[in-house]
């Protein structure tokens, strides 16, 4: 099969790298990422190896960001008259 060289800066190669699964080639990696319609049995287990603490961080930023959302639609909502 042809190849192609890409240049990648350090710390995009280090990020692709680290999305790479034992045994997976970085075309492989490349592929699994770009692909569409992505069944969700896909991300089963996707969050397993992350850290309680770091889970809990995680989903506050979220939730901290929904509220924002909320009251900006509100205000958007107020201004509007709807």
């Amino acid at each position: 099969m042809p190849v192609k060289t890409v240049n990648l800066s350090e710390d995009a190669y280090e990020a692709l790298a680290s999305l790479k699964q034992e045994g997976e080639s970085f075309s492989e990696v490349v592929r699994r990422l770009t692909r569409k319609n992505v069944a969700l049995a896909e991300f089963a287990g996707a969050w397993k190896d992350v850290p309680r603490r770091q889970m809990r961080e995680f989903l506050a930023f979220l939730e901290a960001g929904d509220r924002l959302s909320r009251a900006k639609m509100a205000r958007e909502f107020r201004r509007t008259g709807r």
